[in-house]
């Protein structure tokens, strides 16, 4: 069962593009990599399956409900921290929270403290007081404190410390394990190679590619670096490469095809040294954007 759906969605702010017929989804249960630099149509896409802006064509179904229409249904069920939080400065942290949760009809109040333990933040500090991690910290909570069916995260790490990151990585998981399907929205890749199986890469308002990450990192591409024994390369008879860049005697690319294939095609250079390894996700990233 998919819990996100969207075909050919699209949104135009007046003549500006924001998305363009953007189709992807996301199956129960996994946790979704959403991957592209800022200005890419990442948080555009997700405000737009939130209803929080209106789409200026194609569908977007979220739980199998239509995302206008329905929407009051289906953010019942959605935990959502936007990639900026703007709260009521002068409410105490835990007096917001049970504001929030009054919106979903529950009791939370053990599940606040429990969260709020777990990200060391002080319930009874007021907004105002707060710095930039803590303020988010109680976005953090405040999605998940209704233990969502999906949750969907807009750059969630931005002023998190390293080790607060990893706790809210390690709850990001225990919420998968218990059921919540996760739209993780991120530029920082190393973030989607831990926590994503499939990864959606977004570029200038459309879906690149929609790759699973274990594929991404494996034999279908390869990192290529050749060492000459003379300067000068061309690479007009190599087939398959991309990303390609050349400093003095020393050549990278990155390679999809037959290795062998390729070590037959490079036997006419002057060659000292190849080197074939796995490329880093940020390599195949900028892969897409070449």
């Amino acid at each position: 069962m998919n819990v996100i759906e969207t075909r050919g969605l699209t949104k135009y702010y007046g003549r500006q593009r924001g998305i363009e017929n953007v189709s992807f989804e996301v199956e129960e249960g996994e946790i979704y990599g959403f991957v592209g630099p800022n200005g890419a149509g990442k948080s555009t896409t997700i405000r737009t399956l939130l209803n929080l802006i209106h789409k200026t064509g194609g569908e977007a179904r979220i739980f199998g409900l239509d995302c206008e229409r329905d929407s009051r249904k289906i953010l019942r069920q959605v935990g959502y921290l936007p990639s900026e939080v703007f709260y009521y400065d002068r409410m105490r942290a835990i007096d917001l929270l049970r504001y929030a949760a009054s919106f979903y009809g529950v009791d939370s109040t053990g599940r606040i403290h429990a969260l709020a333990e777990r990200l060391q933040l002080d319930l009874n500090r007021r907004v105002e007081d707060m710095s930039l991690g803590n303020r988010k910290k109680v976005g953090i909570i405040q999605g998940l404190l209704h233990s969502p069916r999906l949750i969907i995260l807009d750059e969630p790490t931005s002023g998190l410390d390293p080790l607060m990151q990893r706790t809210f990585f390690d709850l990001l998981r225990e919420e998968n394990e218990r059921g919540a399907t996760v739209l993780f929205s991120s530029h920082i890749l190393g973030e989607v190679q831990r926590l994503c199986r499939r990864v959606a890469i977004v570029r200038d308002g459309t879906i690149a590619s929609v790759e699973d990450m274990a594929q991404l990192r494996g034999s279908a591409c390869k990192r290529v670096t050749l060492t000459l024994r003379e300067g000068g390369f061309n690479p007009g008879r190599l087939e398959g490469v991309a990303s390609l860049e050349e400093r003095g005697r020393e050549v990278t690319f990155l390679y999809r095809g037959d290795c062998q294939r390729l070590l037959a095609q490079l036997s006419g250079y002057p060659l000292e040294n190849v080197d074939i390894t796995e490329p880093s996700l940020e390599e195949m990233f900028m892969h897409y954007y070449a």
